[in-house]
């Protein structure tokens, strides 16, 4: 690393979760792990160590992505969420990569190809996401039974995705009774792999008869997006009533909220000090002199801006410095930003962008957005150190 600016994932807390989550659900044969987006920002050198806590499967959102497992090392089964274009087939077969067969006319072009070795195929059925996915129940007969007599097609597993968590509407219950339409005319038992719960429809449901697979996206990772009970007083209990009405009136299936799970986060951001100065009542700070200084004060230059991810949204949050908080007034190029400080911070003191001090969910809030678009922000170019038992194992970086 040129710059001390980087991001630091702690396996520990990963390899922890995965245990808790299989601990809690030990009910499934398969425990997909969703790695797509370089394993949602934290580096898919991740992946090794999700195997050694129990994970059996992964899952990718493009070609490029499960050869770069593979280039890793890792090989146990990759199963590609996004169709892969027909002309790669030979490199899917090659690599050992899992297809997802998302529409028919993608299924007729497949059908027609002369495949050379053993290809294992997923079925994405389409329940009301409106995505990806097969929507018809006799498409669905025809696709499964042609893809059992074609030669040299495995065909594994069957799949939807839902749309909403199903705790206060009705579409996780009107997504598992379309599944269970679109599916009417097969035998399910016949598929080896049935996985439609993710991260937080195994918290909240009950787990689905049928299915043996699940595939950890965000849990996996240490967060827990159920929505957090309601404090007590009289309007949340009038609003929790409302809610218990509305579920108990629509027929919405029973879910939990209060999910006892120890989910620990493994992402954290920290970067350094490279220059304090001090400036004068009435200067102004950075491009289009938008901050001016009230007082007297000191100001950091931190190495990291938005050409790494850093969004310029981030002007007026905090950062943590020596255990003390601190607000963000400027950025002062793409790789560059200010923080107004004081007399205790020094050159090279560690800055806490992102981390136990300022959780990812604060980050997420702040910016407007979600902790999965928040992990997700940065650029490869900003390195992951990988610490196990505190120790740095492995460093991503370009």
């Amino acid at each position: 690393m040129y710059r001390n600016t980087y991001i630091e994932i702690n396996i520990d807390n990963l390899q922890h979760n995965v245990k808790e989550i299989i601990k809690k659900y030990p009910e499934y044969d398969y425990y997909f792990a969703v790695v797509k987006g370089n394993a949602y920002g934290h580096s898919y050198k991740v992946a090794k160590y999700l195997i050694e806590s129990g994970i059996n499967y992964f899952a990718v959102s493009s070609l490029e992505e499960g050869i770069c497992l593979r280039k890793d090392g890792i090989t146990i089964p990759i199963l590609c969420l996004e169709p892969i274009d027909i002309k790669y087939l030979e490199e899917c077969i090659e690599h050992n990569i899992t297809i997802t067969v998302h529409d028919y006319e993608y299924y007729q072009e497949l059908i027609k190809k002369e495949i050379s070795k053993p290809l294992k195929v997923h079925i994405k059925i389409d329940t009301g996401f409106c995505r990806l996915g097969l929507y018809d129940k006799n498409i669905v007969k025809e696709v499964v039974e042609g893809l059992k007599q074609k030669h040299n097609i495995i065909l594994e597993g069957i799949f939807t995705h839902f749309a909403t968590d199903g705790i206060y509407d009705k579409s996780w219950d009107n997504q598992m009774e379309k599944f269970k339409e679109l599916t009417s005319q097969i035998d399910l038992k016949q598929i080896p792999i049935v996985h439609l719960a993710k991260s937080q429809t195994i918290l909240n449901h009950e787990k689905i008869p049928f299915s043996n697979g699940v595939r950890l996206g965000i849990i996996t990772y240490g967060y827990n997006t159920t929505p957090k009970p309601l404090p007590k007083g009289f309007l949340n209990t009038l609003r929790k009533w409302k809610r218990n009405y509305y579920n108990k009136k629509n027929n919405i299936s029973k879910t939990t909220t209060d999910v006892n799970i120890d989910l620990k986060p493994a992402f954290s951001l920290y970067s350094e000090v490279i220059q304090i100065k001090k400036i004068k009542k009435g200067s102004f700070v950075g491009y289009g002199r938008i901050y001016e200084a009230k007082e007297d004060m000191y100001v950091a230059i931190i190495p990291i801006g938005y050409a790494d991810g850093f969004n310029r949204k981030n002007k007026g949050r905090e950062i943590v410095i020596n255990n003390k908080r601190y607000p963000l007034i400027g950025f002062v190029n793409m790789g560059m930003l200010i923080a107004k400080v004081d007399e205790t911070v020094h050159m090279h003191d560690k800055v806490t962008l992102i981390g136990e001090t300022i959780p990812m969910t604060e980050y997420a809030q702040y910016l407007g957005t979600s902790v999965y678009e928040g992990s997700c922000m940065f650029n490869n170019w900003v390195p992951r150190v990988l610490k196990k038992g505190g120790k740095v194992v492995e460093i991503d970086e370009l």
